[in-house]
């Protein structure tokens, strides 16, 4: 009788465990029992080489849209996807910023597009301040890095696109010291 009891706890033990495992994780679906087939992420435009920039907004630090491509259109734009909690994101940082900073009257802008929440990046900046615009996207399947290009998901990531908004190049990792000039020659 023992050796029932103990197994009775156990697995209560365990479905209790399950149970408040999928409660605290909302953004898990429900289980359907009309289909067993796994769900499939929402499909997206994902650009390449040679493609113009999809036109997409997000907000800046201040909550204000900002419009792609057409806020950037006559000068060529490095845009770089980072989150605060990414480390080599956060490495390669000053030096773009150095980057934007000698490219501030011609030359690439600079955009950083953090997949992250407002708050942490706020938090964030107010111990590493960058200078060049930055704007804020919530991380999923479709998020503005997708649609870049970025279609693992790594971070951090890069994109080059010409004064006439098309993609020249795209990178997935850290800028080593001094690479960025020459990565953002437009051929």
């Amino acid at each position: 009788m023992r050796r029932a009891a103990w197994w009775a706890i156990g697995i209560a033990a365990a479905a209790g465990l399950s149970a408040g495992a999928w409660l605290s994780n909302p953004a898990t679906p429900l289980p359907s029992m009309e289909s067993s087939a796994p769900a499939r992420p929402p499909q997206v435009p994902v650009a390449a080489v040679g493609e113009p920039l999809p036109a997409f907004t997000l907000p800046d630090l201040d909550g204000l849209p900002v419009a792609f491509p057409d806020r950037f259109i006559g000068r060529p734009l490095l845009i770089n996807v980072w989150a605060s909690w990414c480390g080599p994101c956060v490495e390669e940082m000053p030096e773009l910023a150095r980057f934007a900073a000698r490219h501030a009257d011609n030359g690439p802008q600079v955009v950083g597009l953090a997949l992250d929440t407002p708050q942490a990046v706020h938090d964030f900046l107010g111990n590493v301040p960058v200078y060049y615009p930055i704007v804020i996207e919530t991380p999923g399947p479709a998020d503005a890095s997708v649609r870049l290009g970025n279609t693992r998901g790594l971070l951090p990531y890069s994109v080059l696109v010409d004064a006439e908004g098309r993609i020249v190049k795209q990178k997935l990792g850290p800028f080593e010291a001094g690479e960025i000039e020459d990565w953002a020659q437009l051929p």
